[in-house]
């Protein structure tokens, strides 16, 4: 969706200014939040383009307001709220005050270390060829979906090229809408730098990682 969170390319939010401590926590609440999401994540009532979706759903001054944790306990509020786990009631009060619903799974403490360092992997057998090869010239598909995608806005309608496949991969798209991994073959596509942003970015290049559904060929009327 085109939300708060593609902030790419975009102007006037002032300069970056990198936070020179070590933790990636600046509250015990914050740490809390972490464990709570991945806890969550792991009893498979949601998927992590599911997980992804709903902290883009914040408002946009809301999200641009929030902290990095606070826009992650806002998202994670709403996949609880969306799947009858816990009401609204009680996640203001932070008491249970009805049955615990049933969940397909529960991470014990023994097991986060071996769960998170096993990961989730994403590839997945190809139901078709590619379209593309490395060298081929793409065209980044102008598109505005209302739900999630992990093209940037700023590619969209640019022209690169191929310089890397990576075999088919969950779609996320799909998967945050329930649909379905429906896996798609994924590229690496290098944008020049003017094609992006004009003849007086100092950016040599990106690279982008696009799902085949995101490209079409380029157009005759391309150089």
């Amino acid at each position: 969706m085109n939300g708060a969170q593609d902030l790419g390319g975009m102007q006037s939010f002032g300069p970056i200014n990198p936070d020179n401590d070590v933790s990636p926590f600046h509250a015990d609440w914050e740490r809390r939040v972490h464990a709570t999401t991945i806890a969550m994540g792991a009893t498979g009532k949601w998927n992590i383009d599911m997980s992804r979706a709903a902290r883009e759903s914040l408002p946009p001054a809301q999200y641009l307001s929030s902290s990095y944790y606070r826009i992650w306990f806002e998202g994670l509020k709403t996949l609880i709220l969306s799947t009858g786990l816990a009401t609204a009631d009680e996640i203001e009060s932070g008491e249970s005050r009805t049955q615990a619903a049933p969940i397909p799974r529960v991470l014990m403490a023994k097991d986060v270390s071996a769960a998170l360092f096993r990961g989730s992997p994403v590839d997945r057998p190809a139901g078709a060829e590619a379209k593309f090869a490395i060298g081929d010239w793409v065209r980044a598909r102008e598109m505005n979906p209302s739900s999630h995608t992990r093209l940037p806005r700023y590619c969209r309608g640019k022209r690169g090229h191929i310089v890397a496949v990576h075999g088919a991969h969950v779609f996320p798209d799909a998967n945050a809408l329930g649909l379905g991994e429906q896996p798609q073959w994924l590229y690496t596509v290098r944008f020049d730098g003017a094609e992006l942003w004009g003849g007086d970015t100092t950016a040599a290049s990106v690279c982008v990682d696009c799902w085949e559904p995101y490209l079409e060929p380029p157009s005759a009327h391309d150089d």
